[in-house]
């Protein structure tokens, strides 16, 4: 009896140790149920929602081992179908990530509309993107595995395009792991849309975050926040980030592309080049030594000052979002690819499988 007692407690032990996940009934959304994941190891907890595949929360622990919420959202599933998720905070992001100029693109030399929601351009996949559907959803080894098929033709997209994302943390590492396949020509950019605040979720500005980017070069835009195809050096400029700099020391310097943005906006060129998952940035926040580690194999990243939050969104814990007070890095192809022959291609055929790989890794010092 003694033995089946002291088994029972390492069994339970091993459990605390290894992480576990748990779901439970969040509400509906468009008539469909919609569920919560959480997901935990150590002091890391992660939160996902069925709906939209949002990263609801992350917990992580400060130098002093103090954990709190790092990236905005909302306490309710609510909060993110009432707003629309209009910043998208957490989502998943497809077909198309970032913009595509005019809302337009050719491919196989035809011509597809996607619906502008953007001024001019289309933005995050059109009005009606990967962030407001319903993912199915199952419990796997360390986390959740989603899945959705678009159809054809939704949003303007040629092709039945089937995409999974799975979610999973192991020790201080959340990894997510993107897969799609289609039965026609297509394009794919897909990315994951958290808003960070290592100090906490709605704390104060991210200006004082210390942000280093492995890329020696980036892509300027146009009045639309369109790249206008150049592949300009980081050196000399407000973008270089290739050691710790302060998010805030050049964010409001004379500079066009700075004006343009209101802030950082733009994608950088990764020094990896995409060939495989590889160490691409890193934020530091001096206060609470908390570290953000990022991963991928993607040739881009575009770093998000939060410029358009305006106080107009209450978050979590009643939290007033206000403008710089997260930052993005969302790994991903350049922006307006689809538009630009010479930039890594998103075109997506019949037989093949996309899969990429993008790794957050939490840490403090």
């Amino acid at each position: 009896m003694k033995l089946t007692f002291a088994f029972l407690v390492l069994l339970a032990m091993a459990a605390n140790m290894f992480g576990k996940v748990s779901k439970q009934a969040a509400g509906t959304a468009d008539g469909k149920p919609v569920d919560l994941y959480t997901l935990q190891d150590g002091k890391i907890t992660v939160k996902i929602l069925t709906y939209g595949g949002i990263v609801q929360s992350i917990e992580a622990p400060d130098r002093n081992g103090k954990t709190t919420d790092i990236v905005l959202g909302f306490d309710t599933l609510d909060g993110y179908v009432k707003t629309g998720n209009k910043p998208y905070m957490g989502a998943i992001i497809g077909r198309y990530a970032n913009r595509i100029a005019g809302g337009s693109f050719k491919l196989n030399g035809k011509a597809y509309n996607v619906p502008k929601n953007d001024g001019d351009n289309a933005l995050h996949g059109g009005i009606e993107g990967f962030n407001k559907k319903v993912w199915s959803a199952k419990e796997i080894k360390d986390g959740v595995e989603l899945t959705y098929t678009s159809p054809n033709g939704e949003q303007g997209f040629p092709g039945a395009l089937t995409t999974t994302v799975r979610y999973t943390l192991v020790g201080n590492e959340l990894r997510i792991e993107y897969s799609a396949t289609t039965d026609a020509d297509t394009v794919l950019n897909l990315t994951n849309h958290s808003y960070f605040n290592l100090n906490g979720q709605g704390d104060g500005d991210i200006l004082g975050h210390e942000l280093k980017i492995n890329a020696k070069r980036y892509t300027p835009v146009d009045k639309n926040l369109i790249p206008t195809g150049e592949l300009a050096p980081v050196a000399g400029t407000p973008f270089d980030f290739l050691t710790l700099t302060p998010i805030g020391k050049r964010i409001d310097a004379d500079n066009e592309q700075l004006m343009l943005a209101h802030g950082y906006d733009q994608n950088w060129v990764l020094e990896s080049e995409g060939k495989k998952v590889a160490l691409v940035a890193e934020a530091y926040e001096p206060t609470t030594g908390r570290v953000l580690e990022v991963l991928t194999d993607q040739p881009g990243i575009q770093f998000y000052t939060g410029n358009f939050l305006d106080g107009t969104v209450t978050g979590t814990a009643g939290k007033v979002y206000n403008r710089r007070f997260a930052f993005c890095l969302e790994t991903q192809h350049y922006p307006d690819s689809p538009n630009h022959p010479a930039f890594p291609t998103t075109e997506l055929k019949p037989g093949q499988t996309f899969h990429s790989t993008t790794i957050y890794r939490f840490s403090a010092r």
